[in-house]
């Protein structure tokens, strides 16, 4: 199974890098910072606007690709339709629940772009929910995870989490940070670049943010 950071550290040069680091052989290997918006179309929740923020040595890969194309250039447009495909192809990464049910998701996004910022990546979408879903009085729960935690996809802080400005008033986002144990925050870390944990241990579920969206 192909995941994105694969594809962002595929070059020698990036490997390189990452030998530097006294970590490099710890899971994760790649970090990537989120920001997170629901888009809200006619009192309902259509879907989420995903800004990911790279690490400047995952970046390294997409921005050399980059070279210095302009920010409109067909070359950007490539680059994130590649990386995209591998988004889509983990079903964004991301899971999402309401009363305790998955919600689905549009296979598609509307809307993606990559960007360049100093010296890390920064890939834009939105991800659309198979069907509009009603806020009053509803409660919905997600997360964002790489199933083998070989990257860290993380909210920094409810600073990342924004809400439109039309239901401020009514709805809140809370995230919640999990605690893992020391012995698999040890395990964790005795995995090398090539190792993969057990599929059925879902590490990367284990050390997953959860963001709750509650509307009155």
């Amino acid at each position: 199974m192909k995941f994105l950071p694969y594809y962002l550290l595929r070059r020698v040069g990036g490997a390189l890098a990452l030998l530097l680091s006294p970590l490099a052989w710890a899971h994760p290997h790649s970090f990537i910072a989120m920001q997170t918006t629901p888009v809200i179309s006619d009192n309902q929740l259509t879907g989420l606007k995903m800004v990911w923020t790279m690490d400047e040595i995952t970046s390294a890969d997409l921005l050399y690709d980059a070279g210095s194309a302009t920010p409109d250039s067909p070359v950007w447009k490539k680059l994130a339709a590649e990386v995209m495909a591998n988004v889509l192809a983990q079903h964004y990464f991301t899971e999402f629940w309401h009363q305790g049910k998955a919600v689905k998701f549009q296979n598609l996004p509307p809307s993606y772009a990559l960007a360049r910022k100093g010296a890390k990546a920064v890939l834009t979408f939105v991800l659309p929910l198979a069907q509009p879903q009603p806020l009053a009085g509803q409660t919905y729960k997600f997360s964002t995870f790489d199933p083998t935690y070989f990257v860290d996809m993380s909210w920094h802080d409810e600073q990342a989490l924004n809400l439109p400005e039309a239901v401020k008033a009514r709805c809140k986002l809370t995230l919640t940070t999990p605690e893992p144990d020391a012995s698999l925050k040890a395990f964790a870390l005795s995995l090398d670049k090539a190792d993969a944990p057990p599929e059925s241990m879902d590490l990367g579920r284990q050390f997953a943010q959860t963001v709750t969206l509650s509307c009155q």
